[in-house]
């Protein structure tokens, strides 16, 4: 397909969609044509019944501008001897090289993105209300993508700033004489809908169009973002069934001609390995990959012909079947701008439609040994100079790397101790009088890095670092719990909507319990292993437990947690967390990663 070749090394095996009976093959295809039907301009100036489009994708960049820090910023490959390594990806200098690069020698080429594009960012975008992403996605001439949770953070009024451009309401333009001008191509939100009026607050789908050749996009996001979202991020706004909606509106689109459809889907699977070049079509069609978007493919009509989908931050390339039992491509290309998908589309110019059987896909690493994009180099550069005056300011310093997002046990070196930040700060009577901490997993956006990230040195942990992760402000809350609400929300990680892929909060020192993978649902959970302080909990006795704003809210499925009473807000979680990160650390004692001994597990 591409002119251009990719270095095996970073490219995963590339996906062919196998013929299945019943679907005719392309050498049929063009056998069939009429004479000169499939010449592609050689001597008579044909036009081939058939087109090669080019899709390149990528999903949850989450206004990773720069090279994501630690382990956030590689991608395991599996070498073949069966060895992983870790290789360096990622920063959108090299996303723009590399989609660039990819784009030539293909005149037909679309490039569409799998949502949560904002939210979750580190300063450099963040501080900004992700107006330096947005500028950056222009600069990658990203094509259209859908809305993720993630761009749900600060309300669905910032989201339409982002489409349509437009100064921020309350601070106004960054630079002067500078106007925003929003995102130069559609965000889609299908099965996002107003509550009193019932239609979606973005557009359901775009058409994109080439010498005749129509490609159709819908996108969504997952159903389940109000539970994952503070509820004034989705105040006044419905969500709706995916696979209801997609096939809503691909029959909309056949009805108006367009027979070649994509869905760009926030919601994703889980590969049986982390590695992206893992074959998860072994040892067959899907047999690797698990979680929601399996049955989500299963149930969307055989109208779409591919879906390109994100939220897991996980990177696959996989054929699932389609209800009519067809193969049909599957997509995910990790996080960060750390990989991109490029997909072969074979469109048939008579029929309108895509040729299911010659479909062709590959994720490919977005790698930091390639020329770096200059213009991209400029937008990071005049955004850093903005943010510099807070970006640099030193916060505290640790002896080495304080992994948290990166890490991939149950409980974190950073998950601990951002929850003894919050529970310091929230003891005293008067900030709330907290006996226990909890930290939402997915709340915990990178790790602390010990090597410098700039010229402050090593070891230090700038304001810029510690904003990325944590970089939602969520307030502190305490509330009154009683044991047996405390009890439930720790069964509450593995249980409920929780139960398929636990969520496990960290904790503050002093609580300890006993997690036992073995046995399913809140069992999980050994009740008589709960102790806070050496003591076992009293379900009838009233705590005070601290957490953010998110979690008081119920979010994550912990709606025990949501039945707090008596509540107090209290300062940032970011603000929080330096405090404590200042308190307890100078350049000649370095905070060392705490122990990971609060919970003990039995797998």
């Amino acid at each position: 397909m591409s002119a251009t070749p990719h270095p095996q090394k970073n490219r995963a095996p590339r996906r062919v969609l196998a013929a299945a009976a019943g679907l005719a093959t392309v050498g049929a295809l063009v056998a069939a044509m009429p004479a000169g039907a499939h010449d592609r301009g050689h001597g008579h100036g044909r036009p081939s019944r058939t087109v090669d489009v080019q899709l390149l994708s990528f999903n949850d960049l989450h206004g990773n501008l720069e090279p994501p820090a630690g382990s956030a910023g590689t991608v395991s490959e599996t070498q073949a001897d069966g060895t992983v390594t870790s290789v360096p990806a990622g920063g959108v200098e090299y996303l723009a090289t590399s989609l660039r690069t990819a784009r030539k020698g293909n005149p037909y080429s679309v490039t569409a993105a799998g949502g949560d594009m904002v939210g979750a960012s580190p300063l450099l975008s963040g501080l900004f209300h992700d107006e330096p992403t947005i500028e950056a996605l222009n600069g990658l001439d990203l094509d259209v993508t859908t809305v993720g949770n993630h761009e749900f953070d600060e309300g669905a009024t910032e989201l339409a700033r982002l489409q349509n451009g437009g100064c921020h309401p309350v601070e106004g333009c960054y630079e002067k004489g500078k106007k925003f001008k929003g995102a130069d191509f559609p965000y889609l939100a299908a099965n996002v809908t107003d509550e009193k009026t019932d239609k979606p607050i973005l557009k359901p789908y775009t058409v994109w169009k080439k010498n005749g050749v129509k490609i159709g996009f819908i996108g969504v996001t997952l159903e389940g973002t109000p539970n994952i979202v503070t509820a004034n991020g989705v105040k006044g706004l419905k969500f709706h069934d995916e696979i209801e909606t997609v096939n809503k509106y691909a029959k909309e689109l056949d009805r108006q001609g367009v027979k070649s459809i994509v869905a760009l889907i926030h919601e994703g699977g889980d590969p049986a390995s982390a590695s992206y070049n893992y074959d998860c079509d072994s040892p067959g069609a899907g047999d690797g990959i698990s979680g929601p978007i399996t049955d989500i493919a299963k149930g969307i009509t055989p109208k779409v012909d591919a879906l390109v989908t994100g939220h897991t931050h996980q990177a696959y390339v996989c054929t699932i079947p389609d209800p009519s039992g067809k193969p049909r491509l599957v997509t995910s290309a990790s996080s960060f701008g750390k990989l991109y998908t490029d997909t072969t589309l074979t469109y048939d110019r008579r029929t309108k439609d895509i040729v299911r059987t010659s479909v062709e896909s590959a994720n490919h690493v977005v790698s930091r040994d390639q020329a770096k994009a200059t213009d991209m180099t400029a937008l990071i550069a005049r955004w850093n100079t903005l943010a510099a005056p807070i970006a640099g300011r030193p916060q505290g310093f640790i002896s080495a790397d304080i992994n948290g997002r990166g890490s991939t046990a149950i409980e974190k070196p950073l998950g601990n101790l951002i929850a003894d930040a919050q529970l310091e700060g929230l003891a005293p009577e008067d900030k709330g009088g907290a006996d226990v901490a909890f930290m939402n997993p997915g709340g915990i956006r990178s790790d602390l890095v010990y090597g410098a990230s700039g010229s402050e040195g090593d070891g230090v942990v700038t304001y810029g670092e510690s904003f990325t992760v944590q970089p939602f402000t969520n307030m502190m809350n305490v509330v009154d719990l009683t044991g047996a609400q405390l009890v439930a929300a720790l069964q509450q990680q593995v249980s409920g909507s929780n139960e398929a892929s636990p969520k496990i909060l960290q904790v503050s020192k002093g609580l300890t319990y006993t997690l036992d993978m073995t046995k399913s649902g809140a069992e999980r959970v050994v009740a008589d292993t709960i102790r806070l302080n050496g003591e076992a909990i009293d379900p009838a006795k009233t705590y005070r437990a601290a957490m953010n704003e998110f979690l008081a809210g119920g979010g994550d499925g912990f709606a025990a947690l949501g039945e707090g009473t008596n509540k107090l807000v209290g300062a940032s979680d970011l603000d929080v967390f330096n405090t404590y990160l200042a308190a307890h650390s100078t350049a000649d004692a370095p905070l060392a990663p705490p122990a990971t001994d609060r919970i003990t597990i039995v797998q």
